[in-house]
């Protein structure tokens, strides 16, 4: 075999990196598998690392995760190998959310392409002397497609049996039953959803109550919140899932809990201050969690309008937002997951009955890279009421334009929303018809119970 350059030369840390990269990349790992050789490497315990990587992903088309590397280091008897493994590993989870991972990922494949067209060239001689130029030819035409992306999309003619299976469009279902009909069964992997209303209308509530569905149905949620702290967003689900309102929660904490012991689901929250998180740092920390054995089946995030943007080029807030979305769509589509967030609408908006497109602030593109969009309208009438409209802006997955009357308790989170037509729905509409007569029945009695 011919002599290598080893990876060494571009340190320990780009060598941890590269680890890093290979239990968290799954993309980057399919396009390098095949080229990438323990042998690159002087350490053994990457060596080893590379190795059990690479047969782990040949065999299960996967990324391993830390357990299973944990369970396949077990059976190791080599003591010392195993204690460099441990610490290779504990390197390599350190840069899990490096920022220049991208970089390291294209100098790898570039070393290993050149590695592979030296090693063409030098067994190229051997064939020259012989006249076997197909020979040639064939090496370095392989070691030119070394490592190309394999993926080349959905062949439609042999693929039509896929198209027709039930798992074509795996959906995650919302709490609302006229929803999930309006969008054959909820978001699908990779789709993104987005809930539009002004400051202060009830935007996290409604995320909340999203995540809590899911988690109700045995889903694994993560709830990324960038702008309330994760326990007082962990308070607001605690309320949405006991029914209890925020402030009484503290007198109930033994009902709570045996309420949250009875669900299947999981939920993780994640806090990001406002601004300081990225796209590519959302994507960085599932994959953490992914190799951590933590999947992942719906994405909540509160809310997208309040990520930065990585583009420097870009400065106008439009471009910037879109840019986000955009992002943010890729990234639900790279790991096949569903997403919903929310975005501001028009300080206009406060007083619409209904919140149409136009009312999104600042960027179009929202609603252009959105698989679903539904807006919630609240007056001050509303919210005395308990009432408000969710409107659906688009709909990608069947009928939109439509607008449905819902009740609404910001006090504990509760959210039903009901077709026009039924009992339910022409009550909540009946109040919001006769909104000013309701409120001054109820301030009258509110009144009343004071005196």
């Amino acid at each position: 075999m011919t002599d290598k350059i080893s990876l060494n030369q571009y340190g320990h840390s780009f060598q941890a990196k590269l680890i890093a990269s290979l239990l968290t990349n799954r993309q980057f790992l399919e396009q390098i598998g095949d080229i990438l050789e323990p042998s690159y490497f002087e350490s053994e315990a990457n060596k080893w690392l590379v190795d059990e990587i690479k047969k782990y992903f040949i065999k299960y088309k996967k990324l391993p995760t830390l357990e299973v590397l944990k369970i396949t280091l077990d059976s190791e008897e080599n003591d010392i190998l195993r204690v460099s493994v441990i610490e290779d590993l504990k390197n390599a989870y350190k840069h899990f959310e490096a920022s220049d991972l991208e970089f390291v990922q294209e100098k790898t494949l570039d070393f290993c392409k050149n590695q592979k067209i030296k090693d063409a060239i030098i067994q190229s001689v051997d064939l020259i002397q012989s006249g076997d130029y197909e020979s040639i030819k064939s090496l370095v035409d392989d070691a030119l497609k070394a490592g190309s992306e394999r993926d080349i999309g959905h062949i439609y003619l042999d693929m039509f049996d896929e198209r027709y299976e039930e798992s074509a469009r795996k959906t995650v279902g919302t709490p609302w039953e006229i929803i999930n009909d309006l969008t054959d069964g909820g978001l699908g992997p990779g789709e993104l959803g987005v809930i539009v209303a002004p400051a202060g209308i009830g935007k996290s509530w409604v995320l909340s109550s999203i995540g809590a569905g899911a988690v109700k149905d045995g889903k694994k949620v993560v709830h990324y919140t960038l702008e309330l702290n994760d326990a007082y967003v962990g308070l607001r689900y605690d309320s949405v899932f006991s029914g209890y309102a925020s402030q009484n929660l503290k007198f109930h904490t033994d009902d709570v809990k045996s309420k949250l012991d009875q669900l299947d689901g999981e939920l993780v929250i994640k806090y990001y201050p406002t601004k300081t998180a990225s796209v590519q740092t959302i994507g960085a920390h599932l994959q953490r969690m992914i190799t951590l054995g933590h999947g992942v089946d719906v994405i909540i995030l509160d809310y997208a309008d309040l990520l930065r943007d990585t583009n420097k080029f870009t400065t106008e807030v439009r471009h910037v937002l879109g840019n986000i979305y955009e992002d943010l769509r890729g990234l639900a589509g790279e790991y096949e997951i569903p997403c919903w967030t929310a975005s501001q609408a028009n300080r206009s908006a406060l007083d619409e009955d209904v919140i149409e497109a136009q009312k999104i602030a600042e960027s179009y593109a929202k609603i252009m890279t959105a698989d679903f969009v539904m807006s919630l309208s609240r007056k001050v009438g509303d919210k005395i009421a308990n009432t408000g409209r969710f409107h659906v802006i688009k709909n990608r997955f069947g009928p939109d334009g439509v607008t449905f009357p819902a009740k609404v308790n910001t006090n504990n989170g509760s959210i039903d929303i009901y077709e026009g037509n039924t009992v339910d729905g022409k009550e909540q509409q009946g109040k919001m018809d006769n909104q000013d007569e309701y409120v001054r029945k109820q301030l009258a009695q509110k009144y009343q119970d004071l005196g």
